[in-house]
Parts: C-alpha cells; sequence; structure tokens
C-alpha cells in the first residue's frame, strides 16, 4: 500500500492513549440504570508480537452488544479518494508554502524518515498531509503496523462474534479536522512535525509502553501536555471539540438499555479535557475498573 494510503490509515496516531498505573491497560465504565457503556482508549500502531488483552476486557466485550471506534470507513479506495481530494495541490507546491529554514529541515526529516522519493514525495501534498506523512514513515520502516492497531483487531474479534460495529466519526470528517485547518496552522503542525522526527520511534515506543501499563498521568504528559502547550488551537480541534460530541454520543447511547463498547484513540480518554470529563460536565461519571 503506498506510503499516504497507509498515513492516512494511521491518521489516528496524533490521539494516543490511557489509564492509572495498572498491569494493563485503562478500561472504564460508564452506568445508568439499565445501561453500560464501556470506555476503553487504544493505539492506533502496535509491533505485531503485543499482547494487550486482559480478564476485565475480554468480560466486557463479551457482555457488549455492539462495538463502536473512531471510524470504520477507513478502506483502501475511500482513503486514497479523500486524500486526493483534500490533500494534494500540485498547483502549489509544499516548497513555496515553507521558508528556506523550512525546507531544509523537510529534506532532514524526509531523509530521517527513510521516505521513498524523499520531498519530492512530498511536493503535492498540503502541509498537514506531509506532516503525517513524515509522522508515519519511519514507524512503518520500523515495523510498527496499522493493521495490528488496537482498533483494528477490536473491530475483526466482534465481526468475528457477529456483533456490529460502528463509527464515531467518518474517514472524511477525520480528514477535514486538519484539512480544514487554516494554512498557517497546517504549517505550525508541519514545523512541530519536523522538530519531533528524529524522536518519534522513541516516543511512541515510550506511549505503547505507558498504554500496556496503563498510565494515564504519563501518557498525558507526553501526547496532550505537549499539543496543548505547542499548537492550542489545534489541541482543541483535535481533542477537546472531538471529546465533546463524543462524551454527547455516549450519554444518548445510555438512554438504550443494554451493554456496548467505546474504543477510542486513549490519548481521548486521558488529561482534563478527556472524554470523561466531558461526561462528567454532562452529569455522567465514568469509573474506572
Amino acid at each position: 500500500m503506498p506510503i499516504v494510503q497507509r498515513s492516512l490509515l494511521a491518521l489516528a496516531l496524533l490521539f494516543l492513549t490511557c489509564g492509572h498505573a495498572l498491569a494493563h491497560p485503562a478500561l472504564w465504565q460508564v452506568k445508568s440504570g439499565n445501561s453500560t457503556v464501556y470506555l476503553f482508549g487504544t493505539v492506533h500502531l502496535l509491533p505485531n508480537d503485543t499482547d494487550w488483552h486482559f480478564p476485565a476486557l475480554n468480560q466486557a466485550l463479551a457482555h457488549s452488544s455492539a462495538l463502536y471506534i473512531e471510524l470504520t470507513d477507513d478502506d483502501q479506495a475511500s482513503m486514497t479518494s479523500l486524500v486526493l481530494r483534500y490533500g494534494v495541490d500540485t498547483a502549489h507546491p509544499l516548497s513555496t508554502e515553507l521558508t528556506q529554514q523550512d525546507n531544509v529541515a523537510l529534506a532532514k526529516a524526509a531523509q530521517l524518515a527513510g521516505l521513498p522519493g524523499g520531498t519530492a514525495t512530498l511536493q503535492p501534498m498540503k502541509p498537514w498531509l506531509a506532516a503525517i506523512t513524515l509522522s508515519i514513515a519511519p514507524l512503518m520502516k520500523a515495523g510498527l503496523d496499522p493493521a495490528e492497531g488496537v482498533d483494528k483487531q477490536l473491530k475483526a474479534q466482534m465481526i468475528q462474534a457477529g456483533k456490529p460495529v460502528y463509527g464515531l466519526e467518518t474517514a472524511q470528517q477525520q480528514i477535514l479536522f486538519l484539512a480544514d485547518l487554516p494554512m498557517p496552522m497546517q504549517i505550525a503542525f508541519l514545523r512541530d512535525t519536523l522538530r519531533d522526527v528524529e524522536k518519534d520511534k522513541q516516543e511512541l515506543l515510550t506511549l505503547i509502553d505507558a498504554w500496556k501499563q496503563g498510565d494515564v498521568a504519563a501518557i498525558t504528559k507526553l501526547e496532550n501536555d505537549e499539543l496543548k502547550t505547542q499548537e492550542p488551537a489545534l489541541y482543541q480541534t483535535l481533542l477537546v471539540q472531538r471529546n465533546a460530541n463524543w462524551a454527547a454520543k455516549i450519554k444518548d447511547m445510555l438512554k438504550q438499555p443494554g451493554t456496548v463498547f467505546v474504543a477510542v484513540g486513549a490519548a481521548h480518554l486521558a488529561g482534563p479535557d478527556s472524554v470523561q470529563a466531558q461526561l462528567a460536565k454532562l452529569g455522567v461519571t465514568a469509573q474506572q475498573d
């Protein structure tokens, strides 16, 4: 699969992680009358030998009649179409949007990432897509596979059990969160990626370890706090607004009897602006299992 398509399939890498200092990933439960919603944070890129199941999680999945993940329409054909529509601008090469210093950093980042074609591959891309591509390329090269992501595995497990899987968003909505950013914000996003490209692999491995341990505080510090400090507008768009939207949907789920399982990128379940915090504003309490 071309790197651009694989990059979009791993788009939610921007939004990792979860939990307290436990021996397994964190799991929350929200109850109202005869309704239960489980909340579980996912990591969208994993080494293919990572084992993350634990008894309470397996029991929650067995009791759940449906699974909600961020999106379900992320097939290759859909992603290719969306990338071409929203991420490519051949009339304005990427280098023309950047300063000379930015272009030097871009060339270095492409080389460090092992990006096939180097900076030439990036030239038709809008800044947001170039940032995603540069983030994902070295991770894919290191053997971290979006096909092994927790959301993908949960989806396959529930489908095999004959249970429905729904998307909280569409692929188009997710892409537009970035594609609709004003150009200065897109460039800021790219510059932030260029600064971090050398540490992306190690940082992700650290995040995966924190996720496996259920260490919410570590994830908040590593991921959410940095984004909130360096790019506050982006933090509001990619985390806070979406968390509030999902909290409203979860509250609606509680109006129907039964049990469902919600799995989202785990940074959405960490920090003071988490989905749980947004639920609390709506009068709904989430308790960690």
